[in-house]
């Protein structure tokens, strides 16, 4: 699978194009997304942000081809992600995708460093260079010296840390980060922002945040406002914290 345009013409990060997702039929119809578009390129930093139910969920799970459209079309690097296969998608998400949750996702009974060392495991690298690339990450979100720390050994804040050097230690082109300060107080949140921040502008990752605080969505370059599965506002932030 080669991400790019044979035309050698550039192309955006991420389109979406017309991108509808409809759950049901009949009365029981529901449009999580309705026939939205949206262009995010390399090197930005977006939230998105909306009630519940307004489709931002829906449309962070299209744009890390966790879903398909039922509708429209979504390109990554100008390549129509829906005329993939499911394990071509999946390679996609593998190379070029890091996912941060709300709720960590770490593995109770293994060390930070083994948690981060997942996505090399399903690379198929060797345990060697696997070990040296998850401390590189842990180091570069600030926990050298907690490597060998259990989850349960570890505050939320580091506990997220975790999860963002599992999500880079691949070096994808896009995080996306779904509430990624959610289960966190307020000090730990501005220090995982923060850090989401460097990332963006020294390790020049495209980051996507999904959000409900205002206080978050501060740090972004942009933020999208959906509501009824579309996009009501699109603005720059020019004050990004």
């Amino acid at each position: 699978m080669t991400m790019s345009r044979e035309n050698g013409q550039s192309a955006a990060l991420i389109e979406l194009h017309a991108v509808s997702k409809i759950y049901g039929s009949g009365m029981a119809e529901v449009r999580a997304l309705d026939a939205v578009g949206l262009r995010i390129d390399t090197g930005e930093f977006v939230a998105i942000m909306g009630p519940s139910g307004s489709g931002k969920s829906t449309a962070m799970n299209m744009i890390g081809c966790l879903d398909t459209p039922s509708s429209g079309h979504y390109l990554f690097k100008g390549v129509d992600v829906g005329a993939l296969s499911r394990n071509q998608r999946a390679l996609l998400r593998r190379h070029f995708l890091g996912f941060v949750f709300q709720g960590f996702n770490l593995l109770a009974r293994t060390s930070a460093a083994e948690n981060v060392e997942l996505p090399l495991i399903y690379r198929g690298m060797a345990p060697a260079p696997r070990r040296r690339q998850a401390m590189q990450a842990l180091a570069h979100v600030g926990l050298a010296g907690r490597e060998h720390h259990s989850p349960g050994e570890l505050s939320g804040g580091q506990q997220q840390r975790v999860a963002i050097a599992r999500a880079i230690v691949t070096q994808p082109a896009v995080l996306l980060a779904d509430e990624p300060t959610g289960n966190l107080d307020t000090r730990t949140s501005l220090e995982i922002m923060d850090l989401l921040v460097r990332l963006n502008d020294e390790a020049g990752i495209t980051v996507i945040i999904v959000t409900h605080e205002a206080e978050m969505a501060a740090y972004a370059h942009r933020v999208i406002h959906f509501v009824d599965g579309r996009i009501d506002s699109d603005a720059l932030n020019r004050d990004a914290a």
